[in-house]
């Protein structure tokens, strides 16, 4: 008797621990909308809910057109807020998103409603929930060779991130490293000239955080309000 009355509880125990487990890394399917109408899907890491995606819109959320800025010079001296695809190669889009200056960050408008550019604390958040910043690069990471150049077996993505190496283009224009480092602007303003964003690159287990200059274009990643 003891025994038939006892399964049922420990049945419900075990689907309690896999839907826990579940709920740390699984995918919304609700219509994510940006300015643009590009849908997104979602992925929700410990209390957290991110996009699955790189931003890839040309419009602030209220839809006010971003500033297209290729030229070399033109970037460097740009003052708006403004964006511009690698290599200025529309083909990269779909899969590694745009790149935007931090002063786009800083518009508040960037990611559709409801979401927002994460500040480097709710990173922080992120990869202490996965361990901590050291190892938590392969758990981000998209898996194989598809956009990475290289990789190891210990890249897992089991966070469901999926980073992908959009490389960056810095503040006098010129574009480097796509395919062996990705590049997210934070919310986080360090001084007048300077934010703070968050990398990971081809070969590294860390998830790096440094200063760069806001004239830099990098990805962005949103998370839920």
């Amino acid at each position: 008797m003891s025994f038939r009355t006892s399964l049922p509880s420990a049945l419900l125990l075990l689907c309690g621990f896999f839907i826990v487990a579940i709920a740390g890394c699984s995918k919304s399917n609700d219509d994510i909308t940006d300015g643009d109408g590009n849908v997104y899907t979602s992925v929700v890491i410990g209390t957290q809910e991110w996009l699955l995606e790189n931003l890839k819109t040309t419009k602030l959320n209220d839809g006010t057109a971003i500033q297209h800025v290729p030229g070399i010079s033109a970037w460097a001296a740009a003052t708006n807020a403004s964006y511009c695809w690698y290599n200025n190669e529309t083909a990269n889009k779909e899969d590694y998103g745009a790149l935007y200056n931090w002063k786009t960050v800083a518009s508040g408008k960037l990611c559709p409603k409801g979401w927002h550019v994460p500040a480097d604390a709710e990173w922080t958040v992120m990869t202490d929930y996965l361990g901590g910043a050291e190892g938590a690069a392969y758990k981000i990471k998209e898996t194989g060779i598809a956009h990475w150049l290289t990789t190891t077996a210990q890249v897992t993505n089991s966070s469901g991130f999926t980073a992908l190496p959009g490389g960056y283009r810095d503040n006098s224009g010129q574009f480097d490293r796509q395919g062996s480092i990705g590049y997210w602007w934070t919310a986080t303003e360090e001084d007048a000239g300077n934010a703070r964003y968050r990398s990971v690159f081809e070969n590294y287990d860390e998830v790096y955080g440094s200063l760069a200059n806001k004239s830099s274009g990098y990805s962005v990643r949103c998370i839920r309000d």
